[in-house]
């Protein structure tokens, strides 16, 4: 079977333009140092950029990470976020940290991060770790439980969790692919919705008796 030439180009551009929009687009420049300020600045993909010229080292840099959270709250957890807007220099370089305190048999409930892949690494303590894949995957439970030195991780998008099974307090550290991951924490958000979701739709959803899902609403509203 012959093609023509204009036939072959059009399919390699096609190819090329679906390769292109898989992926996010590489920095053109050596960084691009998040600014608040929009007289002086040009907006690239949520922040804008100061002029690189007057960029200095303390837009790459955080303190703090030695330090404990506050654990004292209803999951016993406490998550210390270093993103774009902590270290401006983050801005398009795709990537975060986060440190996890958890008080003995705390949590950090189940949640999703919408744009960003979680490799996670326990440095004390012993945590029950593990996310469920998707409907077209049944949604299996990948689950482990992690001493000191073992790594986890969670893929883009899938609902995952922590919990610390030991009486000590645990701690974790954990790497994120976008400069700000996100997080939609799934109780907070289905009962913490503003305004609620309707508690007949939720009672349905969720197979419970309608007056549950009022007392849950109450609890997490916001």
């Amino acid at each position: 079977m012959r093609f023509s030439k204009s036939l072959i180009l059009i399919t390699l551009s096609a190819l090329v333009i679906s390769f292109a929009e898989a992926s996010d687009p590489s920095p053109l420049q050596d960084f691009c140092v998040a600014i608040d300020d929009l007289n002086n600045g040009v907006f690239v993909n949520g922040k804008f950029c100061k002029d690189p010229k007057q960029a200095k080292a303390e837009d790459f840099f955080y303190s703090g990470l030695n330090q404990a959270g506050n654990t004292d709250n209803k999951v016993r957890s406490n998550v210390t976020t270093v993103n774009v807007d902590q270290i401006p220099g983050l801005n398009t370089l795709g990537i975060s940290l986060v440190r996890i305190d958890y008080a003995p048999y705390g949590q950090n409930p189940p949640h999703t991060h919408p744009r960003a892949t979680e490799i996670l690494v326990l440095v004390e303590g012993t945590l029950y770790v593990g996310f469920v894949s998707s409907n077209q995957d049944n949604n299996r439970l990948f689950a482990k439980v992690l001493n000191p030195g073992d790594v986890f991780v969670f893929p883009i998008g899938m609902i995952h969790f922590q919990v610390n099974i030991g009486k000590n307090p645990a701690v974790a550290f954990a790497g994120l692919s976008s400069q700000n991951a996100g997080v939609i924490t799934i109780a907070d958000t289905v009962f913490g919705s503003t305004p609620p979701i309707n508690p007949d739709i939720l009672a349905q959803a969720f197979q419970l008796d309608v007056n549950v899902v009022k007392d849950l609403e109450a609890k997490f509203k916001n």
